[in-house]
């Protein structure tokens, strides 16, 4: 009786734990990336640390999100790409907390001054941590998630995730774009899944390699929540990949003047069954017809507090988001 007792203890503490959402906190570090996905499971992944500097600005913000969201280490730090305003701000909070495992997709390729500059500060950083170099296809090992690596060192997955694979009508207007010798074409992208629920974020991957998982088929299918490529520059957004994958939600990492660009803008505005797009500044160089309703924009000033937008998500594909300036909420149903 005792063990029978047990065991449906343990089945209701199961259930309960599978019930639990998933939560990202979106982390204004003002016009660079980072990302805070918290499972389930309570394990943590960060994508990129935004910028060096400003008196550890950007790492004491992360830190702050990571003690809201109740934790005191960071279990994996995924870095995207080796530009500064994604991989900057990594030795300031390495100093702050502790961090488990650092993601990335190897050496610097681009070779300007700049990015060798912050691979070495990212070589002595994670020196003697545990690192995991990945690559399209890859996984990364998150309790009740399903992390799926679908671009790295300039490569994508070749094969359609579970799903996708539909032929893509909208690669035949799409114009050619040009190659991309930098770091940006060579960001570590994601697919995370959980239960129904899907969340892409590619880093700042640019149009040629967007259009490497769209054309001429879509091998990445239809995601719930977008995160918004390359802080919404024109040299990434391309239209036939941002309409194919159908975002229910949408948001944009911009800076009051980095991003936000209009044609990006409105492409993401258009996308088929977008129910809306957020963004964490409003862009200061652009206009009001492509800038989305105050409600929506985590900062509308550039001198700001740096507020964030956080979001919950259950397993079903219901999504909450929620602005952090002003309280403003809301829900998406499950499909």
């Amino acid at each position: 009786m005792k063990t029978l007792r047990a065991l449906s203890l343990l089945i209701a503490l199961a259930a309960v734990a599978s019930a639990s959402p998933l939560r990202v906190f979106f982390i204004d570090v003002e016009g660079g990336q980072a990302t805070l996905i918290v499972s389930p499971s309570g394990q943590s992944m960060l994508i990129d640390t935004g910028w060096p500097g400003f008196d550890s600005r950007d790492a004491n913000r992360i830190v702050a999100a990571a003690k809201q969201a109740g934790l005191d280490k960071l279990d994996y730090v995924l870095i995207t790409h080796y530009h500064i305003d994604h991989v900057g701000g990594l030795p300031q909070l390495a100093a702050k907390i502790k961090i488990g495992t650092f993601i990335d997709h190897g050496p610097d390729r681009e070779g300007s001054d700049d990015t060798r500059t912050n691979f070495v500060a990212y070589q002595k950083a994670i020196q003697g941590a545990k690192r995991l170099i990945v690559k399209p296809g890859g996984h990364i090992p998150m309790t009740g998630l399903d992390v799926e690596v679908v671009s790295s060192d300039g490569e994508t997955i070749h094969e359609p995730l579970a799903g996708a694979g539909q032929p893509n009508p909208l690669c035949s207007t799409e114009p050619k774009p040009e190659d991309d010798p930098t770091e940006n074409a060579r960001s570590v992208g994601v697919l995370i899944t959980y239960g129904k629920l899907r969340v892409l974020d590619l880093g700042d991957l640019t149009k040629k390699k967007e259009l490497a998982l769209a054309c001429p088929n879509n091998l990445l299918g239809k995601v719930d929540l977008f995160v918004v490529t390359h802080h919404g520059f024109n040299a990434s957004g391309s239209r036939a990949m941002v309409h194919a994958i159908h975002p229910r939600v949408a948001i944009m990492d911009n800076g009051a003047h980095k991003g936000g660009n209009p044609d990006y803008w409105q492409t993401v505005h258009d996308a088929p069954g977008l129910a809306d797009l957020w963004q964490l500044h409003t862009a200061q160089d652009s206009d009001k017809d492509h800038n989305v309703a105050p409600d929506f924009i985590a900062n509308l000033e550039e001198n700001c507090q740096g507020k964030s937008i956080s979001v919950i998500a259950d397993e079903d594909g219901a999504i909450t988001v929620k602005n952090d300036r002003n309280g403003f909420t809301k829900t998406y149903k499950a499909p």
